[in-house]
């Protein structure tokens, strides 16, 4: 019999100075449906709490009438967290899940490797997904000059655009564009003046046992023409459809790419295929997840990397579905658009390929679960 995951899951919201991240978190913290949920911010005043919707405040936290929690941290995202679990466990505090508001700066990826990496952090916490608020108003000229915010977009599970009103349908259909050719596998919502969906921010990460096939397409995003393994041409031949999730942002050299293979992966295959890349790119493999059906074994298995750090793999015991398709999704940056799709064709290679090709090399193992 499955255990079933109790631990508290994290949201983690990002987006650039000025998308609405404090208008969309005003929303949620007045929300009566939203629950009990701890909000962790950098400043109280940061997200314009009404004061006339607070129930009780402390030095450190203020308990809104809706039942959220919001706390605030200058530091330590690891100790605040522990804080609040200890204070859980002691009666002190009631919630079920946890919101990160990032700064508007700030890059995503070192919290992601905090929840992965740390000693407590997942015995008591899970990653339940990456929310990104992207400003439809000046968003395109964000990305021309701001990394961070090309980042913060390249680890969406969720993309909320916000301030459509603001602008003509052909430039936000261009902005639109500008976004799929950094992450064109997140979902994607629009804000009403800040107010979204509460359930729609929530259970975003494919990373548990009871996933749903419908939810594991929505985190990996639409294919309806993966990468094929007969690739020719150059950089040019990448917008002409043939490649689902082939994109190309020249700016910050973000590009990302995706496949699919009918037939279950041998192990030592799919071992080597991520040992290179991590070996090779770590440091720019801005994300990678998948589902992932391997030789020899009853079920497949989801996983999920930001950069060389990867969460665990999560067995999907309770499979019933006849498919064997595995399907990769990776997104890169410094990588041209024909070895990123060069090593995602690795995952078609044979064993006796394998044993060819790591003659005499000495790689790093990533532990997966078989």
């Amino acid at each position: 019999m499955d255990t079933i995951d109790e631990r508290i899951p994290v949201t983690l919201l990002t987006g650039f100075l000025g998308a609405g991240k404090t208008t969309l978190l005003n929303h949620l913290i007045n929300d009566p449906e939203a629950g009990r949920i701890a909000v962790i911010m950098n400043e109280f005043g940061a997200a314009g709490l009404d004061h006339d919707l607070i129930e009780a405040s402390t030095e450190e936290t203020i308990l809104m009438q809706s039942g959220c929690l919001c706390c605030t941290f200058r530091g330590d995202i690891a100790k605040t967290l522990g804080k609040l679990m200890a204070r859980k466990q002691n009666g002190e505090l009631s919630f079920d899940r946890i919101v990160i508001e990032t700064t508007g700066i700030a890059e995503p990826a070192p919290i992601v490797h905090t929840l992965v990496v740390d000693q407590l952090m997942p015995h008591y916490y899970r990653m339940d997904g990456i929310v990104t608020v992207a400003d439809a108003a000046t968003g395109a000229s964000t990305l021309e000059t701001q990394v961070e915010a090309v980042n913060q977009l390249a680890l969406a599970d969720l993309i909320v655009v916000t301030k459509t009103d603001l602008v003509s349908d052909a430039d936000l259909a261009s902005y639109e564009a500008q976004v799929n050719t950094i992450n064109n596998s997140a979902q994607r919502i629009y804000a009403n003046h800040g107010k979204v969906p509460t359930g729609a921010l929530f259970g975003l990460s494919a990373l548990r046992e009871d996933v749903a096939t419908d939810d594991i397409e929505a985190w990996l995003g639409k294919a309806e023409k993966p990468q094929t393994h007969d690739h020719h041409g150059d950089d040019h031949h990448h917008h002409d459809g043939q490649h689902g999730q082939g994109h190309h942002h020249q700016e910050h050299q973000i590009r990302s790419a995706s496949i699919e293979v009918p037939e279950p992966i041998p192990a030592s295959v799919f071992d080597f295929w991520l040992d290179m890349l991590i070996a090779i790119k770590g440091p720019d493999l801005l994300r990678i997840k998948g589902i992932v059906h391997v030789e020899g074994m009853d079920w497949p298995f989801v996983f999920h990397g930001v950069q060389h750090i990867f969460d665990a793999p999560v067995p999907l015991k309770s499979w019933t579905g006849k498919d064997t398709t595995s399907r990769v999704v990776v997104i890169a940056r410094n990588m041209s658009q024909d070895d990123l799709d060069a090593s995602l064709n690795m995952l078609r290679m044979k064993p006796k390929e394998v044993e060819t090709a790591t003659d005499g090399m000495v790689l790093e193992t990533v532990e997966m679960p078989f």
